[in-house]
């Protein structure tokens, strides 16, 4: 299988993402947008994943590679190719489907739990994940849920955690991040953690990282094979018609 991902900064990488698709045996195409690369086209590859980053979906002014960013996103879409969004990533993809994105009422930084509503435990991407799990979450923005999405995963700080739609998944959160890419989100971005509820020092992020590890490492690499396993199904499918 053939995977694109779209990197907006360089210490916000695929990550778990990335030992995924070596340990399956899988192509993968990281594009570093802030180095000018050129986007790839739909028919060079399978799933794209978008990656986080601190900039706002609404910052074309400033990153003019939004623009086409976008359009290659809703063009993957339109031709039912699958997308994976991580936070920035998943605020990009809501966006395709035409929902509002905007400043959530508090900023979740740090291992905070969410929690599986009913329809999490019965979707396609996310069976068999725990009902509650601690996650990394590293975000001050926020989306309703989109159009003919389903509503996976929420938390105290934020309503729509994860959604799904037959071709793509967001996930607002990061369950992609090593050890080291914990540490780079820390020395780029520490100076965004405020005093919050949902805000967590530094310290304690690193600390919690190792009791976590295993559970999310677990998590991303099932929701990905689940993904290959319905990648491969639609290509059947189509190619059947």
């Amino acid at each position: 299988m053939l995977v694109a991902c779209l990197q907006h900064v360089s210490f916000e990488g695929p990550g778990n993402i990335a030992q995924w698709a070596a340990t399956r045996g899988h192509s993968l195409n990281v594009i570093h947008l802030s180095e000018g690369r050129t986007l790839p086209r739909t028919d060079e590859f399978d799933m794209l994943v978008v990656m986080g980053g601190p900039m706002s979906i609404h910052d074309e002014a400033d990153y003019g590679w939004l623009i086409p960013e976008k359009r290659l996103i809703a063009q993957s879409l339109d031709q039912k190719k699958f997308v994976l969004g991580v936070c920035l990533g998943s605020q990009l993809l809501a966006d395709s489907f035409g929902s509002r994105v905007y400043r959530n009422r508090v900023r979740e930084i740090g291992w905070f739990p969410i929690r599986l509503r009913p329809e999490g435990s019965q979707s396609p991407s996310f069976a068999g994940m725990p009902d509650r799990m601690d996650v990394l979450h590293w975000h001050g923005e926020t989306y309703d849920l989109p159009p003919g999405c389903v509503h996976l995963a929420e938390s105290e700080g934020c309503l729509v955690q994860a959604f799904e739609h037959r071709f793509a998944l967001g996930l607002q959160f990061h369950l992609e991040a090593t050890p080291e890419g914990l540490r780079e989100l820390i020395r780029n971005c520490g100076h965004e953690i405020g005093l919050g509820s949902f805000e967590q020092s530094p310290e304690g992020m690193v600390a919690d990282e190792s009791l976590h590890r295993e559970v999310t490492h677990s998590a991303l690499f099932g929701i990905l094979d689940r993904i290959e396993r319905r990648i491969g199904s639609d290509r059947w499918d189509q190619n059947s018609v």
